[in-house]
């Protein structure tokens, strides 16, 4: 082969392996989020102190577009106590 062909083969050849690591660094770094997005809202659930069904509930409403006011969701904590854990 020709110089030339062997130099933009090696450049292919690195810009592949750098391609490869950085796909790996962005797999990374999307689980990472994902972990930490549910770790939040976990805590928010918790925060709120809400039972699995008036979760569900909540987030029917939301989807419906019918978003409770914040007074209706202390009134939800207020309903049912919850057991710790």
């Amino acid at each position: 082969m020709s110089a030339k062909l062997d130099r933009i083969g090696a450049d292919l050849e690195k810009a592949r392996k750098k391609r490869a690591e950085w796909d790996a660094k962005v797999k990374d770094l999307e689980r990472r989020y994902r972990e930490e997005e549910n770790s939040e809202i976990h805590e928010m659930v918790h925060a709120a102190n809400l039972n699995p069904e008036q979760l569900s509930e909540l987030l029917r409403m939301f989807a419906a577009d019918m978003a409770p006011k914040p007074d209706t969701i202390n009134t939800m904590n207020k309903e049912e106590p919850q057991n710790e854990i």
